[in-house]
């Protein structure tokens, strides 16, 4: 699939992304291939998904692209943070590696650039998480495919957001050609729209459709408060 091919398959809709963190009991691959399958029969256009064996899991279950990752640690560069990790998720399957394309320096020492000639080079597309303008242009100049607003707002030193960051969305949307991507705190079917709106290409969501320890917590927080 080419980047345009994708990039046509995708606009204007919903990319549902199908983690877990560590020690939750939704972490078992079967149970995220389930909530790919439920998000493929919900109309969701594609699956993001995090690790080599999940992803091939997925890819084998259900007929959508599916973005793949690999998240190596919790600090610094840690989604899809070298070569080697981009290269198994392209192993895996995945028709995208999504990768960490901040300015922060990576665990081997390459650079972004490096992780997309490979993975291009193997025949899949380049998604570059970013949490800035800067890193999105920045990513869309050293070849990514797409742009994500993934990792705005928790990188130190950018701003702490409780909501999309839709004025991210705007600004790379105006500044590359590439088809920019709305992700992170997305919590409602409105605020998928307005990022559409505000200029993204496509939508993911993850913690607000396939999260249920996330979602119980914040219940509980909320008859918690006086």
């Amino acid at each position: 699939m080419t980047a345009q091919d994708l990039a046509d398959t995708l606009k204007g809709r919903l990319i549902v992304s199908c983690q877990a963190p560590p020690g939750d009991p939704m972490r078992e691959t079967s149970t995220l291939v389930r909530l790919a399958l439920s998000a493929a029969a919900g109309g969701g256009a594609a699956i993001r998904a995090n690790e080599p064996e999940v992803v091939a899991a997925i890819v084998r279950a259900v007929d959508l692209p599916v973005i793949g990752l690999w998240k190596d640690g919790d600090t610094g560069v840690y989604i899809t943070p070298t070569v080697r990790h981009a290269l198994a998720v392209v192993e895996a399957g995945a028709a995208v590696v999504a990768a960490d394309a901040t300015d922060r320096p990576r665990p081997d020492g390459s650079t972004f650039a490096e992780l997309v000639a490979a993975v291009h080079g193997a025949g899949a597309l380049v998604m570059a998480d970013v949490s800035t303008l800067a890193e999105g242009v920045a990513a869309a100049a050293q070849g990514a495919d797409f742009v994500s607003t993934t990792l705005s707002g928790y990188v130190p030193g950018t701003p702490e957001q409780t909501g999309p960051d839709l004025d991210l969305v705007a600004s790379l949307s105006a500044a590359v050609s590439v088809p920019v991507v709305a992700e992170g705190r997305i919590h409602t079917p409105e605020e998928a729209a307005e990022a559409v709106a505000r200029g993204a290409h496509s939508v993911v969501v993850g913690t607000a459709i396939t999260a249920p320890t996330a979602l119980t917590s914040r219940f509980v927080a909320g008859l918690a408060r006086p």
